[in-house]
């Protein structure tokens, strides 16, 4: 397949040049929607798509991957998204997924006929219709195909690259030109899709809620004196995303779970409690302790004190969450995913009077 893909470059450079410019003129389909997949092609000027055969716009990191929160919706407004604490971590960079019927890519590849466009036979290799014709009709090459498989049973299947990796060269590792896989059966590729890809998918995906920590004194701390921190038990919950690719049965759900909240004082005059600044999650799900009446002298599980005023600038808070990830999938899959941490910044004025809020 690779011999085929070098002398397809060779034979149209120029046609692969402009296409490697201008990547938009890719067919893909709709990334989180499961929209069905449209066939190649098209002159640029069409934006909808479907399972009739129209064109579909769009660039090389869009999957049929669909995705499902917890929730019920794509995500909460007030949300963001996690960072992985492990840096050397590397999810997939591309795999193999099924694109479309026989039907669909023939309606393409007439469309490609007619507009003179390109269509993607890979996330980085672009042909003419003729070169279609060669692979999908006449079957010129040894590894092609007489009238597009019409009347068999299964779809053809292309790679994808994982967003924000278009510069990754391990994107470079799906580099056969788009196949043929029977119905119910996974390509025997170590780019094909998994479980365990689909987990990481998910990751992406992930929304935490962004919520500010419940601090007293709520408005201005005093120096020397504790600032206590505490969210309650239901503030934060399990977060979980449902990723499923149509067509191949493969699914997985990939849960972040909140295991612990980091204190950043924002300045070096300040302490924290505990003296790490890592609070943990109390078994009923909350952090820290509320503060009560008559606490203002006591060491707060969970809290900081500051022993320099803000003088005017408010000290920058900055409470991490940090959210551990599993899941599970196709046929009893499970796994463990890098940590996720979430920062949110609050500012906290600090006064030099020394009085106690009970």
């Amino acid at each position: 397949m690779k011999r085929r893909v070098c002398a397809v470059s060779l034979t149209a450079a120029a046609v692969v040049a402009a296409a490697l410019i201008t990547p938009s003129t890719a067919f893909a389909y709709g990334e989180d929607q499961g929209e069905a997949a449209g066939p190649p092609g098209g002159s640029g000027t069409e934006a909808a798509g479907s399972a009739s055969g129209k064109d579909l716009m769009a660039s090389v990191s869009q999957s049929r991957i669909t995705i499902k929160h917890s929730d019920g919706g794509t995500a909460q407004a007030s949300t963001g998204e996690l960072a992985s604490v492990d840096p050397n971590w590397e999810p997939p960079a591309c795999w193999y997924e099924p694109v479309m019927t026989p039907e669909q890519l023939k309606a393409g590849v007439e469309r490609l006929k007619k507009t003179g466009g390109l269509g993607a036979v890979n996330a980085h290799l672009f042909w003419n219709s003729d070169l279609f014709v060669d692979q999908y009709e006449k079957a010129k090459a040894e590894d092609g195909y007489k009238n597009y498989n019409l009347g068999k049973d299964g779809m053809f299947w292309r790679s994808v690259v994982r967003p924000g990796h278009e510069e990754d060269i391990r994107a470079w590792d799906c580099d056969r030109v788009m196949f043929w896989q029977n119905a119910g059966t996974i390509p025997d590729d170590p780019n094909a899709p998994t479980p365990d890809v689909l987990a990481a998918y998910a990751y992406d995906k992930i929304r935490v809620p962004d919520t500010e920590i419940e601090l007293k004194p709520a408005a201005r701390s005093t120096v020397n004196l504790p600032t206590w921190v505490w969210l309650d038990k239901g503030t934060f919950k399990e977060v979980t995303v449902r990723a499923e690719l149509p067509n191949t049965g493969l699914w997985a759900e990939t849960t972040a779970k909140p295991v612990a909240l980091h204190l950043d004082p924002g300045t070096d005059d300040a302490e924290t409690y505990p003296a790490s600044g890592d609070c943990t999650i109390n078994d009923d799900g909350s952090i820290g302790t509320p503060y009560t009446k008559g606490d203002a002298d006591k060491t707060p599980p969970c809290g900081i004190r500051y022993l320099r005023a803000s003088e005017g600038k408010p000290y920058q808070l900055k409470a991490s969450i940090t959210w551990q990830i599993s899941w599970e999938g196709t046929d009893g899959a499970t796994g463990d995913l890098p940590h996720g941490t979430f920062e949110t910044t609050q500012d906290m004025n600090v006064q030099e009077i020394q009085s106690v809020n009970r």
